[in-house]
């Protein structure tokens, strides 16, 4: 018997997640559909797809070639989920609404009786606004022009909650925020729908301020999960969608290595990316990749000051990866700039070694400096920034399953937050 095809529709798709979710989801083939607006309407007549996803720029686009679309569909007015009818034609749902308010669930945002901030007027805002509507809360929609506008955003600075659906600070252009959070005094709550990276600007200082915030992975597996059971006309537990996000954030999520100079941290972190096959990046190698010189020389050369400027480029290109392994010069942690494009996708781990074991050699600032006397500098901002802790011992072998192991204990303790 022929297999039969399920997918996801859209324009630019190479960066989906949606076939590792939905791997994760069942035992189907499930296929990325890339295609200009013009071969749309050919594709949905034709018999190469059981069922399908759509993402944008498409989701109204199908609307005219279904025979049926479904209630929460015509509410939000868009089509992320189309199967076909078992008395011919093709039916539209969206799964998105179910997707946002298992969000809201999950990160324990309220929005009943609260001023909420729609960024963004595009489709995944209509998603938002029938969400906060149906729980009791007041969507106030921020856009480029109109009555509500960025320029004058600061007249809801008591603002409750603020749900960003445009794509302001999502992949490949992280590191900006759609809006400055030092206006809202009043929050309790954030939410991004962007999933990559996993901590936007957004989330980040969000974050920082000690607001609860989410971000976009657990509204797409939830969504996705709901797309599954519309497939196959089956119900799945909602306990599948943490599982999920799990399993999706450890394969995407980097690891990023921090620690004292000369602790082991590239030979540790090539031995734990062939071990659970990740991508190994060096921050010292993307140096000499932008700089065409190394570390040691940029700083004799031209000093400290220059030498930290090109590693927070290095910093900044790097973080922006998923899946990958990454071992940072032992002074990264000196410039607090280095801090969020690191952690926007990573996990930061310190790796610690004796100082005695520690060598100098070829470190200009180590051997200037003195190693203990840097360590006793450096110790209190490895501390800060580590999400968790890792020795580094003489086997690569076994210093990879200890990081490991130290990841398992973290995520069982914090459970993958944001």
């Amino acid at each position: 018997m022929e297999k039969k095809i399920y997918g996801l529709l859209g324009e630019r798709l190479s960066h989906s997640y949606s076939p590792e979710i939905h791997a994760a989801l069942g035992d189907y083939e499930y296929r990325l559909f890339e295609m200009e607006e013009a071969a749309v309407p050919a594709f949905l007549a034709s018999d190469r797809f059981e069922a399908i996803n759509v993402t944008i720029p498409y989701k109204k686009t199908v609307i005219p070639y279904l025979t049926e679309i479904s209630d929460a569909a015509k509410k939000i007015g868009s089509v992320n989920t189309i199967t076909h009818r078992p008395g011919g034609g093709l039916r539209g749902d969206n799964t998105d609404y179910y997707g946002f308010a298992h969000m809201l669930d999950t990160a324990g945002i309220h929005v009943s009786g609260k001023k909420c901030l729609i960024l963004g007027s595009g489709g995944a805002s209509m998603t938002a606004i029938a969400v906060v509507t149906d729980r009791g809360g007041t969507p106030v929609v921020i856009s480029r022009s109109g009555e509500n506008h960025y320029g004058n955003i600061a007249r809801h600075a008591d603002a409750d909650v603020i749900i960003n659906t445009t794509p302001v600070g999502m992949y490949p252009n992280n590191g900006v925020s759609p809006v400055d959070l030092a206006v809202f005094d009043h929050l309790s709550g954030v939410v991004d729908m962007i999933y990559n990276p996993c901590r936007t600007k957004l989330i980040q200082d969000a974050l920082v301020r000690g607001i609860p915030a989410v971000s976009g992975l657990v509204m797409l597996v939830a969504q996705a999960k709901r797309a599954s059971e519309l497939f196959f006309d089956r119900s799945l537990p909602d306990s599948v969608i943490e599982e999920v996000t799990r399993t999706v954030r450890a394969a995407k999520e980097n690891i990023v290595l921090i620690g004292m100079p000369g602790c082991g941290k590239s030979t540790a972190g090539r031995a734990l990316a062939e071990a659970i096959g990740f991508d190994f990046a060096d921050t010292d190698e993307e140096i000499v990749q932008i700089s065409g010189r190394t570390p040691a020389e940029i700083i004799r050369e031209d000093g400290e000051d220059a030498f930290r400027r090109i590693e927070h480029e290095a910093a900044m290109n790097l973080g922006k990866r998923s899946g990958c392994v990454i071992a940072t010069g032992g002074g990264i942690v000196t410039r607090r700039e280095n801090y969020a494009p690191l952690s926007q996708n990573g996990t930061l781990v310190f790796l610690t070694r004796p100082v005695d074991e520690l060598s100098s050699a070829g470190r200009p600032l180590s051997q200037a400096q003195g190693v203990q006397a840097l360590y006793e500098k450096r110790l209190p901002l490895y501390e800060a920034w580590a999400d968790v802790r890792a020795a580094c011992l003489e086997n690569p072998a076994q210093t990879a399953a200890g990081i490991l192991a130290a990841l398992r204990k973290n995520e069982e303790t914090t459970g993958g937050s944001t």
